[in-house]
């Protein structure tokens, strides 16, 4: 099957079409590479269905790509969250990964903040402090206390959040999307340990990153789908 292109990347989908056609028209050889610069942009603006586990309680990654050092660290201060430190789980989308974010967990969302910021490379730690950012709280349907944050990088100008204070979301639903190459963080609740180490490839939607209750001592090699 076809995968869906994300309806974000029309117009951009469109814009290198007809800069390709120009391009042809003006030398076959700039064509051509705006025929593969073309082909990437559909790519990259990719929306392919994801199955989400049907287990409950579960925390899904929220993002395609690599998970970078899992660290304590106390949640965006403008979440209201507190400055306790809880476990992130990081995920690095590079340009080729797919660029839809997906929701972690059934819940309600009780929390959203933008703060504009810099653009230093998103698998740089100092990123999740200093970068522009789109950060979400929320409480899950099990009542913990959960935090994600969508976080530019050094090539994404455009962070695209679809959420509102108050809204039911379900886990593994389409919430938004960065463009082009960025990361997604997860603050687990307190208490709750990952299912995921550094260097694994998470799938947004699917791949388990914990489950409250479990530790990673009963995980099988990492995360779960």
């Amino acid at each position: 099957m076809r995968p869906v292109i994300h309806r974000e990347g029309l117009p951009i989908i469109a814009a290198f079409i007809v800069t390709t056609a120009v391009l042809w028209w003006l030398w076959v050889p700039l064509g051509i590479a705006g025929a593969l610069l073309s082909l990437w942009c559909i790519w990259f603006f990719r929306d392919p269905e994801r199955h989400p586990p049907t287990r409950p309680g579960v925390i899904l990654a929220p993002a395609d790509g690599r998970l970078l050092a899992i660290v304590t660290a106390s949640p965006p201060a403008e979440l209201g969250m507190g400055d306790t430190p809880r476990t992130r789980i990081s995920t690095f989308m590079n340009v080729f990964d797919v660029h839809v974010n997906r929701i972690p967990a059934d819940g309600r969302i009780t929390g959203l903040h933008y703060r504009p910021g810099r653009f230093f490379n998103a698998s740089f730690d100092k990123a999740s402090n200093h970068n522009e950012r789109m950060s979400m709280r929320m409480t899950t349907a099990s009542g913990h206390d959960l935090a994600f944050v969508q976080i530019a990088g050094l090539v994404a100008r455009r962070i695209r959040t679809k959420l509102a204070v108050g809204q039911a979301v379900t886990a593994g639903a389409r919430f938004g999307m960065i463009r082009f190459g960025s990361r997604v963080d997860v603050y687990l609740p307190d208490g709750i340990e990952p299912l995921v180490r550094e260097g694994e490839v998470a799938v947004a939607g699917e791949t388990i990153l914990a489950v409250p209750g479990r530790n990673a001592a009963d995980a099988d090699g990492g995360g779960l789908r």
